[in-house]
């Protein structure tokens, strides 16, 4: 029951009649010799890990070394209780986007959490998670389903592309974030296979060229912004799947763009806090205050 690609999976859920969870359930029983059982267990862990990591910057900002994104969670918090259905973008993305800042502060206060599928993009499939299980409340079954459509995603994109940002640039990492949200969002919401690859695909899309700049060469800024808006990614991108829309071109095609729109930037652009963000001259007076521990 392998695959190698999108592609595959959906050509398998169309000629087993099993669901493409069930068929990442049934791959990962296989390579690594768990129980169902154990492997659910293992599920309801990173699940755990994942709620607790995007509540727990919410009301109380995390202490990091070079405090760039203190109290960003707790402010877009704020912002959402004060405002309500009034946010401009709703109230439940606004959800996610406090809760992917939530994980980015917990990622750079060396805390706890899931790196799906880098600890620099820790926070979208979270977020994306725990908003849609605040709103539905959706069973462990549920999530762990969702969970899994997130997992066949990345497990595709790791074998035939990058999810490095030093390889790839942010889309790497926040893009394929983004993706496996995508698809669990579809998974939830009882989409296809077809669906939930297009989710993934029109993920990548909207953030295809996007560089890594890491301020100081912190996993902070721009870091946390791109995991709220890659939460916000994520859900629209799934809207648009389940509404018919397809990115135009095969999903497995779109990450060979990815990939090779990855190889090309230019090493400054990749990791390296050399460009983008990270060569303006405020980042590199963070970046000397650093140095000197002043920061």
């Amino acid at each position: 029951m392998a695959y190698h690609s999108l592609q595959d999976l959906v050509a398998l859920a169309e000629q087993t009649g099993r669901t493409l969870p069930q068929l990442v359930l049934e791959n990962e029983l296989q390579l690594t010799g768990m129980t169902r059982t154990q492997l659910e267990e293992e599920l309801d862990r990173r699940l755990e890990v994942m709620r607790t990591s995007a509540q727990k910057a919410l009301h109380a900002p995390q202490k990091m070394a070079c405090s760039l994104i203190t109290g960003q969670a707790q402010r877009q918090q704020n912002y959402l209780d004060k405002n309500g259905n009034d946010c401009l973008v709703g109230a439940y993305a606004n959800q996610a986007m406090a809760m992917a800042l939530s994980c980015s502060e917990v990622n750079a206060s060396m805390g706890r959490i899931c790196a799906a599928p880098t600890a620099g993009s820790c926070g979208i499939l979270p977020a994306v998670l725990c908003t849609l299980e605040s709103r539905y409340s959706y069973t462990a079954p549920q999530l762990r389903a969702a969970l899994l459509a997130a997992c066949g995603v990345g497990a595709v994109v790791m074998r035939n592309a990058t999810v490095a940002g030093a390889e790839g640039g942010c889309q790497a990492e926040c893009g394929t974030a983004a993706a496996m949200a995508a698809a669990a969002c579809v998974q939830l919401k009882g989409g296809s296979a077809v669906q939930m690859v297009n989710a993934a695909a029109l993920a990548l899309v909207n953030v295809m060229g996007l560089v890594c700049d890491p301020v100081a060469g912190l996993v902070q800024l721009p870091c946390s912004f791109r995991n709220a808006s890659g939460a916000v990614n994520a859900l629209l991108s799934a809207d648009l799947a389940l509404a018919g829309q397809a990115p135009g071109i095969p999903p497995d095609e779109v990450v060979d763009a990815m990939y090779r729109t990855g190889r090309k930037l230019p090493l400054e652009l990749r990791e390296t806090a050399l460009g983008g963000m990270a060569a303006e001259p405020a980042a590199k007076q963070v970046a000397k205050q650093l140095q000197q521990g002043q920061a």
